[in-house]
């Protein structure tokens, strides 16, 4: 009799299945689960298989730190992925001190356009009859003050276009005057408004959004701009599209720096040899260039570019976490995605930004079994314990699949994890084919936060988790299918008015993103798991599909973590059923649902137990 512990050290999760095994006979304990510790597949991870290790011994009745209780630890053994470090954006970078800047407050006060010459709210008494100015007023003035002092320059002739304001007192200080004027408030850096330049401010009526500062033309009309300066405005024009209001100001040229940092070309190494692709050609071109050159080599991206750093930072990282020399770190996959991607607009009065084009890439690193090699040595010293790299992920995780009631082979899985997305085929011979693709769970957190302008990874995971809502009143939201649900308590007032996530136990989470949609977040959440989960699902059965043909596949088994994802499943299974594939979320020994399979085959595949 032995105890045997499978465990699968992933890019998130790490899984311990326990088991007792006298002769072929296996009996599983218990299973534990602890978030991974550090890159995976580095000494970094020995603290968190201890927390799922602990977990799985103290459910089965041991102590959690009775090690000696295990006659043999058994590792997976794969690729590690950089899952925080080879996800990035990578666009052309444009850094622009513009000649424009723009705003757009939540309550904008009046209605129209407004072109004038901005004056200091002090200077307001001393405009001339028949001067057309816009006023900067800071909060040092009330809105009753200057909405006096607005109607009185009227009064004596002065031309007052529009107004802009620090507080947010828009509202109150249109509401306090004879004529109508756009007054655009909550300029926080209202010091940085320049003086004495022509301003035109907009205000669309409510339900509608700005026609005029949106279109670079329009904004060209209106200062008499060269064509090659309206090319420069065009990031300004970007950034105020879908608002209620903006002002846009002239600024004088001299200010006018930029500087331009390309996206790069990606090298390609294959066996037919080496092949080049323009990053700004988009996902699909570069999609198409990788599997031109299947199997990849290697990977490099063109020195001096976004795409060459992010390659070279790659190699270093997982360098300086293995020490292997870089010249032996291999980038074995990459999964482009077109993004778009927040760029700040320079010279902003409250942190504008423009939506640009640009391509997600994640990459899958490869090196030799040292690194696993060097983890086991190191948890068999720590815990006293033999220890041993099993099989190949996806292997393992084929074995643990077919744990599935209602499974046998001939059959594929998918294990569709943070890191990586893999995929592996089981002939009825027991033979299996399998690959290992860069892109899953983490790369669509990147892609979320990226659209959404979100800096915390962890509230991009639970955007990707949880379904939507809007709160509506204090007893009732709205969840994002359209349906209406009621509650018997009153809803935390912080909550009233927002996009929340709805969480488990009927937890709200608001979202604290300004002018935020829960249609712009759900397309883009949707929109991402679509672009990685679902394409990388058919390209991995492409790979291992009998003869690449995936309609020669009959079932296929969803495993890992985002397979207990609310609609990933959903999504895959849709796209799989055009194929006439029988497709679902699997169900490890009938206990643990899609979670545990590489673990279970690991301990499956110890020596002397049946396949």
């Amino acid at each position: 009799m032995a105890i045997v512990a499978g465990i699968d050290i992933g890019n998130a999760t790490t899984e311990t299945a326990l088991a007792r095994i006298e002769g072929r006979d296996v009996t599983f304990l218990a299973t534990g689960i602890s978030a991974t510790t550090g890159i995976k597949g580095t000494l970094q991870n020995v603290r968190g298989l201890r927390l799922s290790l602990g977990m799985a011994l103290e459910r089965a009745g041991f102590k959690g730190d009775d090690y000696r209780a295990i006659d043999l630890i058994r590792l997976n053994r794969a690729a590690p992925v950089i899952g925080d470090v080879a996800m990035e954006t990578v666009t052309e970078t444009i850094v622009t001190e513009s000649t424009m800047i723009g705003h757009n407050p939540s309550t904008p006060g009046g209605i129209g356009v407004g072109v004038g010459v901005t004056i200091p709210f002090s200077g307001l008494a001393r405009a001339s009859e028949g001067d057309s100015v816009v006023p900067v007023i800071d909060a040092k003035h009330d809105y009753e003050t200057a909405a006096a002092e607005i109607s009185a320059a009227m009064a004596r002739g002065v031309n007052v276009t529009a107004a802009i304001c620090q507080s947010d007192d828009g509202v109150l200080i249109a509401n306090r005057m004879s004529r109508v004027i756009p007054i655009v408030d909550e300029v926080s850096a209202i010091e940085r408004v320049p003086l004495g330049m022509r301003c035109c401010v907009e205000v669309a009526p409510p339900g509608r959004v700005i026609s005029l500062l949106s279109n670079p033309y329009d904004i060209a009309s209106l200062f008499e701009l060269s064509p090659e300066e309206t090319k420069q405005i065009v990031p300004v024009a970007r950034a105020l599209v879908g608002n209620r209001s903006a002002v846009v100001i002239r600024t004088p040229m001299g200010e006018v720096r930029e500087r331009r940092i390309p996206a790069g070309e990606l090298y390609i190494i294959g066996p037919q040899g080496k092949r080049t692709v323009n990053v700004e050609d988009g996902a699909e071109a570069i999609q198409k260039t990788v599997i031109d050159c299947y199997p990849v080599e290697n990977i490099f991206g063109q020195p001096g570019t976004n795409v060459g750093g992010m390659m070279e930072r790659v190699r270093r990282t997982m360098s300086d976490l293995t020490d292997i020399p870089i010249g032996d770190i291999y980038i074995q996959d990459l999964l482009a995605v077109d993004t778009l991607v927040p760029q700040k607009v320079v010279g902003g009065v409250a942190g504008e930004f423009s939506l640009e084009s640009g391509v997600a890439l994640a990459v899958m690193v490869k090196t030799e079994e040292l690194p696993m090699q060097r983890l086991a040595k190191a948890v068999a010293e720590e815990l006293g314990v033999k220890v041993e790299v099993g099989g190949i992920e996806a292997d393992m995780a084929i074995r643990g699949a077919l744990t599935t009631p209602g499974t046998k082979p001939p059959i594929a899985i998918l294990d569709l994890g943070a890191g990586s997305s893999d995929a592996s085929f089981m002939k009825t011979d027991g033979t299996v084919t399998l690959t290992h693709l860069a892109g899953a769970g983490n790369m669509v957190n990147t892609i979320i936060g990226s659209e959404l302008g979100i800096d915390s990874m962890e509230l991009a995971e639970a955007i990707k988790r949880y379904p939507l809502c809007k709160v509506e009143s204090a007893f009732h939201i709205r969840q994002e299918d359209g349906t209406v649900r009621f509650f018997d308590k009153p809803l935390d007032p912080a909550v009233f008015g927002r996009v929340a996530l709805l969480h488990e136990n009927d937890m709200l989470q608001p979202l604290m993103i300004p002018n935020i949609s829960v249609e712009r977040v759900r397309m883009t959440r949707r929109k991402a798991k679509q672009e990685v989960f679902v394409k990388n699902a058919l390209r991995a059965l492409e790979q291992v599909a009998p003869g690449n043909n995936v309609r020669l596949v009959d079932y296929v088994v969803l495993v890992g973590g985002s397979a207990k994802d609310f609609e990933i499943p959903t999504m895959v299974t849709d796209m799989l059923s055009r194929y006439g594939i029988v497709a679902g979320r699997g169900n490890i020994r009938s206990t643990e649902g899609p979670r545990n399979a590489v673990a279970t085959g690991l301990v499956l595949s110890s020596t002397g137990v049946a396949q």
